[in-house]
């Protein structure tokens, strides 16, 4: 016996429409040629699938059991459809987001906030990409965008700019730094040094400042939340380094003070790792486009763009 998706719709069209004349205008045919498939349907599965001389016309017992295969299979293939119909049009999609720098989450939700009014059926998730090798992750299609400051040359994949910006020193308004104008590596040796929970290889202080002066922290205290480090370094149990964009509010309070690393500041850049074969979707360009644009406006201000 040979079933197919015709043969499944029109068994739900008969029992939606209680008839053979509707249901043969609701699937576009004529009443004869739906007959005809009826015929040929019940000669091969040798049963009648419907009761004749009923009005409305009724599903026999074994019509009632084809009828709950077509409502359980065909949403599901007019829900594919749709999906393959968005992914031709550039509507829908899936954006598996991997996150290589911890504090990327104090901007990145707003962005991805913004990026959801427009494209609702772009299937989003995020990955904390320090829990695993985000890059190859992303060759292997398994992620689909990788945050990173650590660009690569790596083949079939694109490391997009983001935007710049500046790893800051902070420390609570009692301290003793808070009188001098910048911060350098030695003024860290003796200092409880609050960072992330990742390795050091990921740390600006240590990439940029630490690691390159040869300079060892008295101690270094690792803390999960942004939030949880704040409440220490203004409790004066330590000192942080963080992103401008994660001291917004801090360099305005009287609780903190904030210095640039080194006389001149340093300046680093976050970039959006895809595939080049992704490069062209519609809803990539659109969020590549409000990771530049919305974390800027934090620095700024403080304030989401209405």
């Amino acid at each position: 016996m040979h079933i197919d998706f015709r043969h499944l719709r029109t068994i739900r069209a008969i029992h939606q429409a209680g008839g053979l004349a509707r249901a043969a205008d609701l699937l576009h045919i004529t009443q004869s040629a739906l007959s005809h498939q009826i015929k040929g349907l019940e000669d091969q599965a040798g049963v009648e699938l419907f009761v004749r001389r009923s009005k409305p016309l009724k599903l026999s017992a074994a019509g009632l059991r084809l009828l709950r295969v077509a409502e359980k299979i065909l949403p599901e293939i007019e829900a594919l459809q749709a999906e393959f119909e968005g992914l031709r049009e550039g509507s829908a999609g899936r954006l598996h987001i991997a996150i290589e720098c911890h504090a990327c989450f104090e901007w990145l939700f707003p962005v991805l906030e913004q990026f959801r009014k427009t494209w609702a059926d772009v299937d989003v998730d995020i990955r904390p990409g320090l829990a695993f090798d985000a890059l190859p992750a992303l060759q292997k299609e398994e992620v689909d965008l990788v945050v990173s400051s650590d660009p690569e040359d790596l083949q079939g994949v694109e490391f997009k700019p983001l935007f710049d910006y500046e790893p800051l020193f902070v420390a609570s308004s009692q301290h003793p730094l808070a009188n001098k104008d910048h911060v350098v590596a030695t003024d860290f040796r003796d200092e409880v040094l609050i960072t992330y929970p990742v390795d050091r290889a990921r740390l600006d202080v240590f990439t940029e400042m630490l690691t390159p002066a040869k300079v060892e922290p008295r101690a270094v205290r690792q803390v999960e939340l942004t939030a949880v480090i704040l409440l220490l370094v203004a409790s004066n149990r330590g000192v942080s380094v963080l992103p401008d964009w994660v001291l917004r509010e801090q360099r305005t309070s009287s609780d903190y003070i904030t210095r640039p690393l080194t006389p001149g500041g340093v300046t680093k850049r976050l970039y959006a790792a895809i595939r080049t074969d992704d490069a062209a979707k519609p809803f990539m360009a659109h969020l590549i486009r409000l990771a530049r644009e919305i974390p800027v406006k934090l620095q700024r201000s403080g304030k989401l763009a209405p």
